[in-house]
């Protein structure tokens, strides 16, 4: 572990002020700025002044003085003009995720992919738990990872949610255990295209060893190998037999010891989350942990809120929140998901990719589709001629359009496939704003 006399911190929302706190505690002196100005930051501003940080707020250029390194916030693209004048300077730039786990005195499983990821991620704790070992949860779904290993609790295993935005900038990032869940369409605003995109993601394993293990689905294996360059052991997951675990009639099944672990009755009992317990299965047994263990941690699980989450039903009219799909790939996981008629609530911040690939889903499964912000038109002509399609505009609107036309044991399902930032400050807001217009729709048919 290298300790720094001076650091620079970019941005200073919650993985800025962790990375900034802990370098604090270690004596460095560090300087934190941030282009936004706002009463959280200040808030945040002040509590580093009094620790004896240096904060600079609606910054447009960098601070002088020389730096030994400069940690960047997830949020700050690699490509930034901040990022570029900081190198340009020659100070050396790593992620929030770098430094936390710089200090992390336990084994790491970190867990990257599309989609699932954060589900992935508390399956896997759980099991850990289940298994008697000590697991805490970090990264992106959870506390940045430098507020964890802060409190310097005595861990077993630190799980880590990591995302492409983190890779950008890890230098030695290097887990015990490594699972890239799945590589579809997603964050081409940021990154570009999707060579670049698979080029970030297999960053979590570039710096692997022999003893190390990765996992990732059969499919992808060659792609991500060849990227990361690594001669760590890999494990493959999916939902065929040629996988080393793989998901099939209800189970999971550990071609390598014959092992069966039992998931009938369970959330994962399908080929979607099917998927997603074979990857942690094929993880756990990287971290010596029983499929037993596994299928016990899989009959407890309580999914995440905003994911396939059930949230009622009006006069026979389900309802269904399914806001943290930011991406096409996870819209038509959950139209898969659902066996009824579906009415799709779609759209919001483009991400620059094709939604032509839902086409085929939309025609089978989906009644109409209401679309709102920014991509609702783009949505409407790549789905023309496969569904019923309404500009609703506003997601409020969109709930009473699809209330209306919807009859007794259709599904609204509330799935994007669009990040939320147009209409919303988050996909949690976004949710708020969905549970509320069904309370509206409600009132209005009892009114009836």
């Amino acid at each position: 572990m290298h300790l720094y006399k001076t650091a620079l911190v970019l941005g200073l929302a919650s993985s800025g002020e962790a990375a900034a706190r802990l370098l604090l505690a270690e004596g460095t002196q560090v300087s934190v700025m941030d282009g936004g100005d706002s009463e959280i930051l200040r808030r945040r501003a002040m509590a580093l002044q009094s620790l004896g940080a240096e904060v600079c707020l609606g910054a447009g250029a960098l601070p002088g003085g020389d730096y030994e390194i400069a940690i960047v916030s997830p949020g700050i693209p690699a490509a930034s003009n901040t990022v570029k004048a900081v190198m340009d300077r020659g100070i050396p730039v790593v992620s929030e995720l770098e430094l936390g786990w710089s200090r992390c005195a336990c084994r790491v499983l970190a867990i990257s992919g599309s989609n699932g990821k954060s589900t992935l991620v508390k399956l896997c704790a759980e099991a850990l738990v289940q298994a008697g070992r000590q697991a805490a949860i970090a990264g992106n779904y959870g506390p940045p990872v430098s507020a964890v290993v802060s409190e310097r609790h005595a861990l077993d295993w630190l799980v880590l949610e990591v995302s492409s935005f983190q890779l950008e900038a890890v230098q030695a990032f290097r887990p015990d255990v490594g699972v890239l869940l799945n590589v579809t369409p997603n964050h081409l605003d940021r990154h570009g295209d999707m060579q670049t995109y698979r080029r970030m993601k297999s960053r979590l394993f570039a710096r692997m060893m022999p003893t190390d293990t990765g996992v990732t689905d059969l499919n992808i294996l060659p792609e991500i190998r060849a990227l990361a360059g690594s001669p760590n052991r890999w494990i493959t997951a999916g939902v065929y037999p040629a996988a080393d675990f793989f998901y099939q009639s209800g189970a999971i099944h550990n071609a390598l010891t014959r092992e069966r672990i039992e998931l009938r009755g369970t959330v994962f009992d399908n080929e979607i989350m099917g998927l997603t317990a074979a990857a942690a299965a094929a993880a756990l047994s990287a971290c010596g942990v029983a499929g037993r263990c596994l299928a016990m941690a899989a009959r407890a699980f309580q999914p995440l809120p905003h994911r396939m989450q059930d949230v009622g039903a009006v006069r026979g009219i389900h309802f269904v929140d399914d806001s943290k799909a930011t991406n096409l790939a996870a819209l038509m996981a959950a139209l898969c998901m659902i066996p009824r008629p579906i009415r799709l609530i779609a759209g919001g911040l483009p991400k620059r990719e094709s939604y032509e690939p839902a086409r085929k889903l939309l025609a089978e499964k989906v009644a109409g589709v209401y679309l709102i912000g920014q991509a609702a038109e783009a949505m409407a002509a790549a789905w023309r001629g496969t569904a019923p399609c309404v500009i609703s505009g506003t997601l409020a609107r969109a709930v009473a359009e699809a209330g209306r036309q919807a009859v007794r044991d259709d599904t609204i399902l509330l799935s994007p496939g669009c990040a939320s930032f147009d209409q919303f400050r988050n996909f949690e807001e976004r949710s708020e704003c969905f549970i509320s217009a069904i309370r509206t729709l409600s009132q209005e048919k009892d009114g009836r």
